[in-house]
């Protein structure tokens, strides 16, 4: 069994990101669109000094996500891909056209995705990433 972890990154004050991941379901296999009814993310900004505080951003709370857009039914390696040769299902680029994600650089921030299968368990993938 994996453990549960964060995927840790850095990113650029008031820049955007691209979040990548393999996700796998319950049974260890790496989940299609067919297998996820619906997705949201929220980014947190983290209070360095009490774990148990996160500060969700304003224009990042709770929004939802067209499934197709976020999960291939394939896994993908390509240049964005360099963790290994198994690649990632997971692909979210934050839109900060109109809310900043990242706007104090030397703070943490954490984005959560939320997946909901069409049964069984709902599946979080964290990302914990630096604003520099």
């Amino acid at each position: 069994m994996a453990d549960a972890s964060d995927i840790h990154g850095n990113v650029f004050k008031n820049g955007s990101a691209t979040l990548l991941a393999r996700v796998v379901g319950a049974n260890g296999v790496a989940v299609t669109q067919a297998d996820i009814a619906s997705a949201t993310y929220t980014v947190y900004l983290l209070d360095e000094s009490d774990p148990d505080t996160a500060t969700p951003v304003t224009g990042h709370t709770d929004v939802a996500l067209d499934v197709a857009s976020l999960i291939c039914d394939s896994l993908q390696v390509d240049d964005l891909w360099d963790v290994d040769q198994t690649g990632y299902n997971f692909k979210h680029t934050l839109d900060v056209s109109t809310h900043q994600a990242f706007s104090v650089a030397g703070r943490t921030y954490r984005a959560v995705f939320r997946l909901t299968p069409n049964s069984g368990q709902a599946i979080l993938i964290r990302f914990r990433l630096h604003a520099i």
